[in-house]
């Protein structure tokens, strides 16, 4: 047995095994952790989750925490824990909330800056077509050229 009890038998006011499964994913200095996706899911839905799942093939009870690697178990409880606690602060969307609203601001990140670079090239062809063009001084002369040759074609 271990000395500290995590989260979850610190709740349910139990002995903490050495094997327990839930003490790597329910820490017991975060209680609210686990508090929270017990309020959402239960306990017995937690303990189902992180204990038993049913392969399609041959239908045989294996479990998550002992086939998954660690990193992958905290992982899982961690999307759970997040999942809850959005559940709980906007209970009509959840994190689907969240995420549609980050999508939104993707969208209006990304039209900004298809504007932003079409600006950015229009101002561009203009500062190469500045270039191409002849200075103003030359330009007034070849209009002053173009203007008198046409006074003197209209007047014969």
């Amino acid at each position: 047995m271990s000395s500290t009890r995590c989260a979850v038998c610190k709740y349910f006011r139990r002995r903490c095994p050495s094997d327990c499964v839930f003490a790597p994913c329910f820490p017991p200095d975060n209680p609210q952790r686990f508090t929270c996706v017990h309020r959402i899911y239960g306990a017995s839905n937690i303990g189902k989750m992180l204990e038993v799942i049913n392969l399609e093939c041959n239908l045989v009870p294996l479990s998550i925490l002992t086939e998954l690697p660690m990193h992958l178990r905290v992982d899982a409880v961690d999307s759970l824990y997040y999942e809850a606690k959005w559940r709980i602060q906007e209970p009509v969307y959840g994190c689907v909330g969240i995420i549609s609203s980050l999508h939104r601001q993707i969208h209006i990140a990304q039209t900004q800056l298809a504007k932003a670079r079409a600006e950015t090239a229009f101002l561009r062809a203009n500062v190469v077509a500045a270039k191409t063009m002849p200075s103003s001084g030359e330009f007034m002369a070849q209009q002053n050229s173009i203007d008198n040759g046409l006074d003197d074609q209209s007047n014969p």
